[in-house]
């Protein structure tokens, strides 16, 4: 018996070694990271006293920067739900080691994507107008706003996602609050909710987490596709396309997971979680990232065929602008990143190399983050009216600094969460190592 228990018992104690104090290179990181934080609210504080001025926003680029941080966060936010509840559902293996740090992801995404509509209004201590509320005016927002629908969006899927990465750590917490002494013991002690580890608390626990799954899938689906349709329900050339919704869907799990590994890569060194976050986890997690990124490339050669069938006209000129303008090398970059380089991961050996990994995945980061740029901007600088195209709109430094400061604050949460909760899931980690174990006997 103690042979079996064994591998159990070391998985627990593999992931309370990485609960300790914080070293100096893990202090140094939340440092940075507080900078940055600290640098965007800087930028964010000249912007409130100077106006929208400051930034390059112009006639006719009234969304920019702002708006492509925003669905790059909320996109960014999406794989936590698939890792953790869809593969659940399907009882994926290599969900268990990395699903915490993708529901960790998730909640502070969604964090750092709320932030943006609230900057892009420009006067954000007017943000509550946006909430429906009975209020002294009499009024009610505008339900028809596609404003509206990503603040019913993006609030429903915080909501969920921080119930969910909440009760699947209570068994954790249990484990850890009976091995820690002081502070530590009345911390995991809240997360712990009381948890015994009786039968019928397991029972209860499974059953409702399979209910929390079940309920948390279709968002991986609606919610995105919410935020495509503030543009696809516009008339502009560029936006107005029924493919919006799977397209979004697929380069926001695309992008998601890509942050999921840049993520792991460093965090499996870091905190020695080698023998739990193992290579074959990390390969079969860059077969998603190959699948999705075959799915935005069809997205992109589909949306090329739909404008050359059109004809001359609105579609095929902004394909065109996109492709040949003065945006071009930005689009070409984001083809090769999301497209080209993703392409490697069909040689098992960059699928298992954690260092060719992490810099394929930070290159599709860049790509997706570009592909929301182009999206918004060309499609804007090049709309019906070539009055309009006099201009091109170009980031100013502020942009840059409350864009920096939106990775600051989503870092800075991150790398606090990995020192004061478990990064790779106790419960499931000792369940899996069992099976293996019993397996082999």
């Amino acid at each position: 018996m103690s042979a079996v228990l064994a591998p159990a018992q070391r998985v627990q104690a593999t992931v309370l070694a990485t609960q300790g104090r914080p070293r100096g290179g893990h202090l140094l990181l939340i440092a940075l990271a507080g900078i940055a934080a600290a640098l965007g609210a800087w930028a964010e504080i000249v912007q409130i006293q100077q106006g929208l001025k400051v930034s390059g926003l112009n006639r006719p680029v009234g969304w920019a920067v702002y708006i492509t941080d925003f669905v790059f966060w909320v996109g960014i936010a999406h794989s936590g739900t698939l890792i953790s509840a869809v593969l659940f559902l399907l009882r994926a293996r290599f969900r268990t080691a990395i699903y915490r740090v993708a529901e960790a992801m998730t909640v502070f995404g969604v964090m750092t994507a709320g932030l943006f509509p609230v900057v892009h209004l420009g006067r954000p201590w007017f943000a509550y107008w946006l909430f429906p509320y009975p209020n002294q005016r009499h009024l009610w927002v505008n339900f028809r706003s596609p404003l509206m629908w990503d603040v019913f969006a993006v609030s429903t899927y915080f909501i969920v996602s921080a119930i969910f990465l909440v009760v699947g750590i209570v068994p954790d917490a249990a484990a850890l609050r009976d091995a820690s002494a002081g502070w530590r013991r009345r911390f995991y002690g809240v997360f712990a909710a009381g948890w015994r580890g009786t039968d019928e608390e397991w029972r209860h626990y499974a059953r409702a987490y399979l209910y929390f799954a079940a309920f948390a899938t279709p968002l991986v689906f609606s919610v995105h596709s919410v935020v495509s349709w503030d543009f696809a329900v516009s008339i502009l050339p560029g936006w107005h396309s029924t493919i919006f919704p799977p397209y979004f869907v697929a380069g926001a799990i695309f992008s998601g997971i890509a942050m999921v590994v840049t993520l792991l890569v460093p965090l499996r060194k870091v905190l020695h979680l080698e023998e739990l976050i193992t290579p074959w986890h990390l390969d079969m997690t860059s077969r998603m990232i190959l699948l999705t990124s075959l799915i935005v490339t069809y997205s992109y050669a589909i949306e090329a065929v739909m404008a050359l069938r059109a004809g001359p006209g609105p579609e095929l000129s902004i394909a065109a602008y996109r492709a040949t303008g003065p945006f071009a090398p930005l689009y070409w970059t984001m083809v090769a990143c999301n497209c080209v380089f993703p392409l490697f991961l069909i040689a098992s050996k960059v699928r298992r190399s954690p260092a060719a990994l992490l810099g394929i995945c930070i290159l599709v980061n860049v790509g997706m983050w570009l592909e929301r740029f182009i999206i918004i901007v060309t499609s804007l600088s090049h709309d019906r009216i070539p009055y309009d195209w006099w201009g091109i709109y170009r980031p100013t430094m502020v942009e840059a600094g409350i864009t920096l400061g939106s990775f600051g604050w989503f870092f800075f949460w991150f790398l606090i969460f990995v020192k004061l909760l478990p990064a790779v899931s106790i419960s499931e980690m000792k369940e899996e190592v069992l099976h293996e174990v019993g397996h082999a006997a």
